[in-house]
């Protein structure tokens, strides 16, 4: 098997199923550079202002304070992190609130037939804080965290079930999550600009309600050696979880999360760079710097959510930048997939393909109007490379 079928296969259900074969760390021995798209150049804007590669089209699923299509369910405020759920006869997108308890916050899911035709849609979770992204665990519940000083992360069940706390998780301003189901743990972001990164293990793989938290060890520069340590008070009171371990490597400003085939990605905005650790050998380098792009210009920045394709390919959403979702290819080319036009005053969140691969489905934070009322959330649909 060539190490493309080896990502292929690996890539498929990411986060759920990833099988032991060589990480991308060959693949990745610099950061990624421009390159040319697998898709070819972005096309003019379609009726929804998004540019994308000829054969590629998009269409608005739900909006911020409106009824979702075909339902009774009216949309949450400032969408965000978001992931895909099997369910037997389609498929469910489940989407964060980034806004206060006061204001709805948590999470809600829309239901698809096999066709992508919408079937229902409702709240999964409610009474939270600013709920930013998340991530799917094997066992197909939704980890919903909470972008907060002592934010929680609240495990939910868009399958059906009532959402839990999960208080051993450690208590800071959560991010993403990207659950390992080789190793049996749940990797963790902080975004503060000093933040850390986590590993969370379970006590029992598939309980969430008891475990140990631990806090990536490592030097100051961008790629060597890691291990981890116990974080001795996962409540971080009277001490924030990130100031208990000494030289635990400070991120700055952790945003999403991925695993897949031995290997995590995860962002920090505060520098624009996409982190990569090699779960192999215990090691990390740079899959993607701004400042490290030759020639320019850097086509990301304002980097934020990330997810896989079952091919392989990364995909980063922008926080801002030219609200763009960009791509990042196994062999470690970058290039630009999507571009979102009159939405300067938003962010792209919670990309997430469907178990086929041949769907992608995003928000804009904060759609035309700049505002969290404003949140609109697409599918764009074409011929993805699986």
């Amino acid at each position: 098997m060539n190490r493309r079928s080896i990502l292929r296969a690996t890539m498929v259900g990411a986060g759920a199923v990833a099988l032991p074969f060589t990480t991308w760390s060959a693949a990745y021995a610099a950061p990624a550079q421009n390159g040319v798209g697998p898709y070819g150049p972005l096309q003019s804007a379609n009726a929804h202002g998004i540019q994308l590669p000829a054969g590629f089209t998009s269409q608005i699923v739900a909006r911020s304070g409106q009824v979702v299509p075909g339902t009774s369910y009216v949309w949450h405020n400032a969408p965000d992190g978001g992931a895909v759920f099997a369910n037997g006869t389609g498929w469910i997108y489940v989407s964060n609130s980034e806004t206060s308890a006061g204001s709805g916050g948590g999470a809600s899911r829309i239901v698809f037939n096999s066709s992508g035709a919408i079937t229902g849609a409702s709240r999964i979770l409610s009474g939270t804080n600013n709920n930013c992204a998340g991530g799917k665990t094997p066992w197909n519940t939704w980890l919903s965290c909470e972008e907060v000083s002592l934010g929680r992360v609240w495990e939910t069940y868009p399958l059906g079930g009532t959402a839990v706390v999960r208080p051993a998780m450690g208590r800071f301003k959560h991010e993403a999550a990207a659950a390992d189901p080789v190793r049996r743990v749940i990797y963790l972001t902080e975004d503060e600009t000093d933040g850390k990164l986590y590993r969370f293990i379970p006590a029992v793989w598939g309980d969430l309600s008891a475990g140990t938290l631990q806090v990536l060890v490592a030097g100051t520069g961008t790629s060597g050696s890691f291990s981890w340590t116990n974080v001795p008070d996962p409540d971080g009171s009277p001490t924030a979880t990130r100031y208990q371990v000494s030289g635990a490597k400070t991120f700055n400003g952790g945003e999403g999360c991925h695993y897949a085939n031995n290997t995590v990605w995860f962002t920090t905005k505060g520098d624009n760079r996409v982190w990569q650790l090699n779960l192999s050998n215990n090691t990390y380098e740079l899959a993607y710097d701004d400042n490290l792009v030759n020639p320019g210009p850097a086509p990301l920045t304002g980097v934020d959510n990330i997810t896989g394709s079952t091919f392989g390919d990364l995909y980063v959403a922008e926080d801002g930048g030219n609200m763009e979702i960009c791509m990042i290819t196994p062999d470690h080319k970058i290039s630009v997939f999507a571009r979102i036009n009159g939405q300067s005053g938003s962010e792209i969140c919670g990309p997430a393909f469907t178990p086929a691969g041949n769907r992608l489905y995003f928000s804009s934070q904060r759609g035309t109007t700049g505002s969290s009322s404003g949140g609109i959330t697409y599918c764009v649909t074409g011929p993805f490379r699986t």
